[in-house]
């Protein structure tokens, strides 16, 4: 059964977004770090994701950087400061245009679930602006959106 994400707002720099997958810690926790899955879900659907890096290690860069229809590129990148295969993912994030109001901290925790794997990612802004501005975009159908990509990949069992 479908499931939608959910979002709350803890703290006033904070989005918390929790949605549930279908499938395993392991499996779920590499779409999110391996590039040759992540450009099978991540970002808006009629966009192109021309770089897709993740060096998959403490200390690592990640870099996207995704064209869309129009030619317009966005690009965004950062830090690994943690990660903990299948449990967790830490990160900075910067994004070329810095409309989010400075750098973020990412942190995705996966837990097993009676039905797969509950992911919760908390997004930490530089200040209350910063967070109200991203939560005022159309953020949260953005990212379901990709989330209904990962489904039909983790679906077809992209782990073999």
């Amino acid at each position: 059964m479908f499931r939608p994400l959910s979002i709350s707002m803890p703290s006033d720099r904070e989005i918390v977004v929790t949605r549930d997958f279908a499938a395993p810690p392991d499996l779920v926790f590499d779409c999110w770090t391996v590039p040759a899955l992540i450009r099978r879900w991540l970002g808006p659907a009629d966009w192109v994701m021309t770089v897709c890096e993740f060096d998959a290690r403490v200390g690592g860069a990640w870099r996207f950087v995704s064209r869309g229809p129009t030619g317009f590129e966005m690009g965004h990148g950062g830090t690994i400061l943690e990660l903990d295969r299948p449990r967790w993912i830490r990160t900075t994030e910067r994004y070329d245009m810095d409309w989010t109001g400075g750098e973020t901290l990412n942190s995705n925790a996966f837990t097993p679930t009676e039905a797969g794997t509950r992911s919760v990612l908390t997004v930490l802004y530089a200040s209350k602006e910063a967070r109200d501005g991203a939560a005022a975009t159309p953020m949260a159908e953005g990212m379901e959106s990709g989330f209904r990509r990962l489904d039909t990949l983790l679906a077809e069992r992209p782990d073999g």
